[in-house]
Formats: structure tokens, C-alpha cells, sequence
């Protein structure tokens, strides 16, 4: 039997990790924790949400079974160290706790107003999956910013390689020592590092460039179609900027385009009005089964005009 993999630094390994959202991100965080063989503790704000939370870290270690990813004992001893709760207030004792609600300042400033009451271990590591919030918004929030910092996972979270981890002028080096070694030692991920501006490396890259194909759909010059081929075809993407944006999430998108924008006032960081046509109309990609494409069994079968 293998030994637990914990990330050692001068603040002790970490073994205890709290994931604050069960939905497709802090699913896939919690996923990849427990199959490290860290206790792992997930919390929904009701039961049927936490019910279902659990059900969705299931079948994805079921579907590892089925690739062949995992081994069936694998599967089995992450599932005993995964628990789910209501209360916010069993994360006393996490040395590590990873924010992944909804991309909304509000709902996150609320989350980290609690942990900094709950979580009183002074080294422990308080830090959110935000792809657009700047993190020193939510460090302010507490009474130690300096333990505050970004982890950025990337969807689908067992399979993407990458944590960008993100702090602020307060974050301590201890906090950011800890945080990168748990995600490359224990996590197995590959880290990059950001300064603390909304959208980090990836998404200040990423999103100007789905946005930008949102407004060639909107304005005819060609089709979802042969946007996605294009980029596929002539530069070897592996998906198109259209079909990217469904698997994200248009709210994703908006919401990520919303903050950077109001940071930076440009242009190309500013939603499309078909964007906004869009996730008013639910159409907001895959997770709804209508996007740019609609979705049936998890497949694209046919592109739509939006």
C-alpha cells in the first residue's frame, strides 16, 4: 500500500482540506484531493446540494474506473475520505481550505468573512479557485490577509495539469511555500504564478479571444462552425473558441469579461451583446444543454445560429 503524499514545508504537511462549493469545479478539487489520500471536507449550503455534490465526485471516480484511470481500490479509498457538510463551522480544524463558489464577489467575500472566524489556526492556508477576483478584494475580508491567496484549478480538474496559484501585496511566503508545495507534491499539478489582477495569466490571455469569436458569430462574418473549424484546423487547437466558451460556461465567461473589464475599462475585455442575449436566455453552454451548440448525452449534435 502506498504511503498519503502530503506537502511538506516548514508549517508541517497538510492533511486536512476543506472545499467550500460541491458544483463542477469544487467537485473536481475535492476529487483530486481525496484521490491523493487528503482528508477531504466539502461543503453545500443545503443537503440536496451536498447530496448531490457527492453523487458528482462519484460517478466521476466511476468514469476513472471505466477509462481505466484508476484502479477500483483507488476509487474506493477516495470515497471514505471524502465527507460533505452543511455547516461551515466544521472547517475548525482544515489546514487548507479552497473557495469555489459562484464567480460572484459578494457570494465570495461572504464565504471568507465566515472562514476567517472559523478557520483560526494562524498558518493555515485560506485561498479561492475566483478566475476574475482580484484576491486582495477577498483578503481585506479577513483579519489576515497575509494567509489569503489564489488556486486557480483548471476544468475538468482530474485531467488539466494546471493550479495558478495568485497573491496579493499581503500574501505571506509561508502561505504561498505551503500552497505551491500541496499542489505539486500532493496534487501532482504544475504551477505557474500570477500577480493579483483579475483574470491571472490564462483568462487575461483566454478571454479576449472568446469574446472576440462571439463577436465574429454576432456579426455574420462567419459561422459558429467554421470558427470552430478554423481555429482547430488551421492553428491545432483542440477545440474551437465557440464550442471552449459552451464547455466553460457563458455565465463563466460574462462573469470572468465583467470583472476584467471593470478593472482595466477595455474594450476587448467588455461582453459582446450576444453574450448577454445569451445567458438571459439560459443558452449558457453545455452544463444547459444549449450553448453555441446544443448538447445531448454530453455531446454537440448540432450547431445552432444563436
Amino acid at each position: 500500500m502506498s504511503s498519503p503524499r502530503h506537502a511538506t514545508t516548514d508549517n508541517g504537511p497538510i492533511t486536512r482540506v476543506g472545499v467550500v462549493g460541491a458544483g463542477l469545479m469544487g467537485a473536481g478539487i475535492a476529487e483530486v484531493c481525496a484521490r491523493a489520500d487528503v482528508d477531504v471536507l466539502v461543503w453545500e449550503s443545503t443537503r440536496e446540494l451536498a447530496a448531490e455534490g457527492r453523487a458528482r465526485i462519484l460517478d466521476s471516480l466511476d468514469r476513472g474506473v471505466s477509462s481505466g484511470k484508476i484502479t477500483e481500490r483507488e476509487r474506493d479509498r477516495a470515497a471514505l475520505r471524502l465527507r460533505l457538510t452543511t455547516d461551515l463551522g466544521d472547517f475548525e480544524d482544515r489546514q487548507l481550505v479552497i473557495e469555489a463558489v459562484v464567480e460572484d464577489e459578494a457570494a465570495k467575500t461572504a464565504v471568507f468573512r465566515e472562514l476567517d472566524r472559523v478557520v483560526t489556526d494562524p498558518r493555515a492556508v485560506l485561498a479561492s479557485n475566483t478566475s476574475s477576483i482580484p484576491i486582495m478584494k477577498l483578503g481585506t475580508c479577513t483579519s489576515h490577509p497575509e494567509r489569503v491567496i489564489g488556486m486557480h484549478f483548471f476544468n475538468p480538474v482530474p485531467v488539466l495539469p494546471l493550479v495558478e496559484l495568485v497573491s496579493t501585496l499581503e500574501t505571506g511566503d509561508a502561505v504561498r511555500a505551503r500552497a505551491e508545495a500541496f499542489a505539486q507534491q500532493v496534487l501532482g499539478k504544475q504551477v505557474v504564478h500570477s500577480a493579483d489582477r483579475s483574470g491571472g495569466v490564462v483568462n487575461a490571455l483566454l478571454v479576449p479571444y472568446l469574446l472576440s469569436a462571439i463577436r465574429m458569430a454576432e456579426s455574420g462574418f462567419a459561422t459558429p462552425e467554421d470558427i470552430d473549424r478554423a481555429m482547430v484546423l488551421g492553428c491545432a487547437h483542440p477545440m474551437g473558441p465557440l464550442s471552449l466558451a459552451d464547455h466553460v460556461g457563458l455565465d463563466t465567461v460574462k462573469a470572468i469579461a465583467d470583472s476584467m473589464y471593470a478593472e482595466f475599462k477595455e474594450p476587448l475585455y467588455s461582453p459582446p451583446s450576444l453574450l448577454l442575449r445569451m445567458v438571459e436566455a439560459g443558452r449558457i453552454g453545455k452544463k444547459a444543454g444549449h450553448g453555441f451548440y446544443r448538447y445531448d448525452s454530453s455531446r454537440a449534435t448540432a450547431a445552432v445560429a444563436p
